[in-house]
C-alpha cells in the first residue's frame, strides 16, 4: 500500500509523460467504463464468445453445410468427416440444425427482453414520476404478477395460446417485466427529488423532456445490467418451453426442441452427439450472458472503485 501511495503521488507530480500511467482523471465515461469492464477477464473472454455465437447464428444460411430440415444422411449416424456433429433420427444434419436453433433461441431471448424492458420501463416511469393513484394501481399490479409462481405462470400461458416462436416471445415479454417496473420506479423516486429535475419542473419544460432526457439516462447502466439477466432467463425459458412441446414446434429448430428428442434411454447413452451439443450450447450461452451482466453491473457503478 506504501508503494502504490508513493507511485500515485509520483505521478501527480511529475505529470504525464512517458512510461506513466493515463491520466484517469481526464478519461471519458464510456473510457471509464470499458477500462472496467476490461478488468473481468472472464467477462471479456465471454463477449468474444458470444460474438462468435451470434455471428455463426446470424450466417446460419451462408455456413451451414445442409438445409436444416433435409434428410442429408442415414438415420442417427454418428459424427463423421461428412457429418461433423452426425445425424439426428430421420437424418437431418445436426450442426446445420444446432446453428438454426442457435438462431432462434437468441431472436426468442432478444425479442422477449426488449418487450418486458419497454414494458417495464414505462410502467416503472410512469409510478415512479407521478405516484398517488397511478402508483397504487402499478405497484398492486404488479406484486399480483409476482405473486403467482413464474414457471407456473409461463406454462399456464404457452398451454392456453398456440404454442409458437412468436407466442413465446410475447408471453416472455409480458411475465418478465415486473422486475424492471420496480427497478426503474425506485430509481424514480430518488432522481425526481434531485435538482437538475425540479429545476427543469420549474423552468416548464414539458413531461416528455424530463422522463425521457433526464430521468431515463441515469436510469440506463440498472436497467441495461438487469436486462442481461433477463435475456439469460428468456433463453432458458424458451428452451424448457421447447423441451416440453410448448415452445418453438417442429419441423422449425431451437435449442429446446433438440433437446426434446434425446429424451430417452438409449438416445441419452448411445447417442450422445443429439443432446450434448444443444445442452452445452445453452449453458455456454447462458453463463457468458450472465459474467457480462456481472462485469456490466461492477463497470457501470459510479461508486465502484477507479
Amino acid at each position: 500500500m506504501m508503494l502504490r501511495e508513493i507511485d500515485r503521488k509520483f505521478h501527480e507530480k511529475s505529470g504525464p509523460g512517458r512510461g506513466q500511467k493515463p491520466d484517469i482523471g481526464s478519461e471519458s465515461y464510456l473510457q471509464t467504463v470499458s477500462r472496467r469492464f476490461k478488468r473481468h477477464h472472464l467477462a471479456a473472454v465471454s463477449l468474444i464468445v458470444l460474438a462468435v455465437i451470434v455471428g455463426a447464428a446470424i450466417l446460419a444460411p451462408f455456413i451451414a453445410p445442409y438445409d436444416p430440415n433435409d434428410i442429408a444422411g442415414p438415420f442417427a449416424q454418428g459424427p463423421s468427416k461428412e457429418f461433423w456433429l452426425g445425424t439426428d433420427q430421420i437424418g437431418r444434419d445436426v450442426l446445420s440444425r444446432l446453428l438454426y436453433a442457435t438462431r432462434v433461441s437468441l431472436l426468442v431471448g432478444v425479442m422477449a427482453t426488449l418487450i418486458s424492458t419497454v414494458i417495464g420501463v414505462l410502467l416503472g416511469l410512469v409510478a415512479g414520476y407521478f405516484g398517488g393513484i397511478a402508483d397504487m394501481i402499478i405497484m398492486r399490479f404488479t406484486d399480483m404478477v409476482m405473486s403467482f409462481p413464474y414457471i407456473l405462470l409461463v406454462l399456464v400461458a404457452a398451454a392456453v395460446f398456440k404454442p409458437g416462436m412468436w407466442n413465446i416471445i410475447w408471453i416472455l415479454g409480458f411475465v418478465d417485466w415486473p422486475g424492471i417496473a420496480r427497478l426503474v420506479r425506485g430509481n424514480v423516486l430518488n432522481l425526481r427529488e434531485t435538482n437538475f429535475v425540479k429545476s427543469n419542473i420549474v423552468a416548464g419544460m414539458p413531461l416528455r423532456h424530463i422522463l425521457f432526457s433526464e430521468i431515463l439516462p441515469n436510469t440506463v447502466a440498472p436497467i441495461l445490467v438487469y436486462a442481461t439477466s433477463v435475456l439469460a432467463l428468456s433463453i432458458l425459458d424458451e428452451a424448457a418451453l421447447s423441451f416440453l412441446g410448448q415452445g418453438v414446434q417442429p419441423p422449425a429448430s431451437s435449442l429446446g426442441n433438440m433437446l426434446n428428442g434425446a429424451q430417452s434411454l438409449t438416445v441419452l447413452t448411445t447417442q450422445p452427439w443429439l443432446w450434448i451439443p444443444p445442452g452445452l450450447l445453452i449453458v455456454v450461452v447462458v453463463m457468458a450472458i450472465n459474467f457480462i451482466g456481472d462485469a456490466l453491473r461492477d463497470a457501470l457503478d459510479p461508486n465502484s472503485g477507479r
